[in-house]
């Protein structure tokens, strides 16, 4: 059995009643959040892990250009991370990624996913493609090679210049409406 976006608690509990063997979550440099509780218990109670949108919804491979050229009705607009006010800021990770990217000899997107290919062996991004070049550049990623002190290097990177949102990975919304608001971060 498969759980998409699950609490830990949910996962828990689902799992006592049926053994999940793995569970969908966003996963990324800038989506971290699921590192703190999430991870630890899927590899305590062996359930694989299925990363979505490892490339951080395409940003991490196009960095502030894909924001500006988003179409009136893509999804991306209502999540926070896409907003005007947040896209400086965000741009900084981008930045650095691309000059360790050229570095390596690769590209930000192989390198944002080699990192989330690089996080175990129970670890399965699937990133998401509309061309086929950028399917096959997802697939260079794989032999993009990470020493630890790379990855160490990468993760304090995105822990100092965390993305400005307080997006969590339980808070998806279901429904995208085009005219409606940028989601809040207020909870009520």
């Amino acid at each position: 059995m498969l759980a998409s976006q699950p609490s830990v608690s949910t996962l828990r509990r689902a799992h006592a009643v049926h053994p999940i063997s793995a569970i969908q979550i966003e996963w990324s440099l800038w989506a971290r959040d699921v590192e703190e509780e999430l991870i630890p218990a899927c590899r305590e109670l062996g359930i694989g892990i299925v990363p979505y949108s490892p490339l951080g919804k395409g940003f991490l491979s196009s960095g502030p250009k894909l924001v500006q050229n988003l179409a009136e009705s893509d999804y991306r607009k209502v999540f926070p991370r896409f907003q005007p006010e947040h896209v400086e800021k965000n741009k900084v990770i981008y930045e650095r990624i691309s000059k360790m990217a050229a570095r390596k000899g690769c590209t930000p997107s192989q390198l944002a996913l080699a990192w989330v290919h690089h996080q175990g062996d129970d670890v399965s991004p699937i990133p998401g493609t509309t061309r086929t070049e950028h399917f096959n550049e997802n697939i260079g990623a794989l032999s993009v090679k990470l020493t630890p002190e790379e990855m160490t290097e990468l993760s304090d990177l995105a822990d100092a210049l965390p993305m400005k949102s307080t997006w969590k990975y339980a808070d998806t919304p279901l429904v995208y409406e085009p005219n409606q608001p940028s989601l809040s971060y207020e909870r009520v």
